[in-house]
């Protein structure tokens, strides 16, 4: 086996790994994982091999019993290794399981998914000096930015400097006094002050005065040396600075900030919800924990429970709890705007509110109450997920509800959870609809 070929063998693991991601997430035993480690069960565990070319005798030395194309590094095999007999084993091992921490988790689904969420930064945490990139009209002499200093004199001398000599030139012309030449300056564009003009007028003496018989004949006969030209040629003696044109860098102040996120999981516990209806629910909010522990500096869960009341559970009892009560959704979202409002400021955290359940509801909850409250939290993402094995039951209105009345926001998602098979659609929709935000 060759280079190409491992790469090809990789690529493969990498296509399979993804495949067993999903397997997972739709039929795997979540239980298994822990929040800081996700354990994905695999059907690949032979890695691609490396081998030296058989023309290079050089290269790493495998001991005794090598041959080529053994794994570079890795004892060889020994009598009495493996099973007895030479009969599979039959018990699982660490190797059957991939081991990955939910920041590797969220980068594997969003290849799967196709998505690239770009969490937000919202509480400050630090303010440090940047690059010196402002600027000031004062400050130590250390940060003066002289260039631009510089180029704004240079500038002032390109625009208000002339030809002398030409301009004394024009005075010769004869019947032309200090009133002709300042009117032909202008009409050239010469930057020269009449007062300038009076006094060399008066340092000519009578015969110079008549030297030209007109303006075109010393046009003709005179060369003007723009400004830029003598400068080419004779350098710069000095420049033009003036107060006015001075500015001080300074450094921008960057703020850094940290991703914060906190994710309310609400999750109906009614009399309704059976254990098909409660593993969906699972299967769909596991891995977004997941996902979004992966994509933020510091993560944080809210879990409520509700029937016709709502209350506040931990992680575990969150995904067995049972309950025997009726439905009333809204108790759910009154619990959540306070928890959020008291521990949890807009402005210094981003928020995720997801809610599952079989979509039935009390009589007039979801329109007067929900979806006024969802309208009222402020979130990156607001998402619903009905979990119906068999269907729409008659009263089971709530998804559809909600789907309708924010038909044209950006983030408000809503999914329908069937089977297993559809909890990698119902992520996707729900993660897809924060990336488009």
């Amino acid at each position: 086996m060759g280079l190409r070929d491992d790469l090809e063998r990789y690529r493969e693991v990498g296509e399979q790994r993804r495949q067993d991601l999903a397997e997972f997430i739709q039929y795997g035993d979540l239980g298994q994982s822990r929040d800081d480690e996700v354990r994905i069960p695999i059907k690949i565990v032979d890695l691609p091999t490396f081998e030296y070319d058989q023309r290079d005798k050089g290269g790493v030395g495998q001991g005794e019993g090598a041959q080529p194309g053994d794994p570079v590094g890795q004892p060889q095999p020994q009598p009495g290794d493996g099973d007895e007999d030479g009969d599979p084993g039959e018990e699982g091992g660490d190797h059957e399981y991939y081991e990955m921490d939910p920041e590797e988790f969220a980068q594997e689904l969003d290849e799967q998914l196709g998505l690239d969420l770009e969490p937000k930064g919202k509480k400050v945490i630090e303010e440090k000096e940047g690059d010196f990139t402002d600027m000031t009209r004062t400050g130590p002499s250390s940060t003066l930015d002289f260039e631009r200093l510089f180029k704004k004199g240079l500038k002032r001398k390109l625009a208000m400097e002339f030809d002398e000599d030409y301009v004394r030139e024009a005075l010769k012309v004869e019947g032309w006094g200090p009133q002709s030449v300042f009117e032909w300056a202008r009409e050239n564009n010469i930057p020269v002050s009449k007062a300038w003009i009076e006094d060399a007028y008066g340092e000519l003496s009578s015969d110079e005065k008549s030297q030209w018989e007109s303006i075109e004949e010393m046009e003709t006969a005179v060369d003007q040396v723009t400004t830029a030209q003598r400068i080419r040629r004779d350098g710069v003696d000095e420049v033009p600075f003036r107060r006015e044109d001075e500015r001080y860098r300074y450094p921008e102040i960057v703020e850094e900030r940290e991703k914060n996120v906190v994710v309310v999981n609400i999750r109906d516990v009614s009399g309704s919800m059976r254990q098909q209806k409660r593993e969906l629910v699972e299967r769909t909010f596991t891995p977004l924990d997941w996902y979004l522990q992966g994509k933020y500096d510091n993560a944080e869960f809210v879990y409520i429970a509700h029937d016709a009341d709502a209350w506040e559970v931990d992680r575990e009892e969150f995904f067995g709890i049972r309950s025997g009560g009726g439905t009333r959704i809204s108790s759910a979202y009154e619990l959540a705007a306070a928890v959020l409002e008291e521990e949890y400021p807009w402005s210094e955290w981003n928020r995720y509110v997801f809610a599952a359940g079989d979509s039935e509801n009390s009589s007039n909850d979801t329109e007067e109450k929900v979806i006024p409250l969802m309208r009222e939290i402020p979130a990156n993402l607001h998402a619903y997920v009905e979990t119906q094995p068999s269907g729409n039951a008659i009263n089971a209105t709530h998804a559809e509800e909600v789907e309708r009345s924010f038909r044209d926001a950006d983030n408000v998602a809503v999914a329908y959870v069937s089977s297993p098979e559809d909890v990698v659609d119902a992520i996707y929709e729900i993660l897809s609809t924060e990336e488009d935000e």
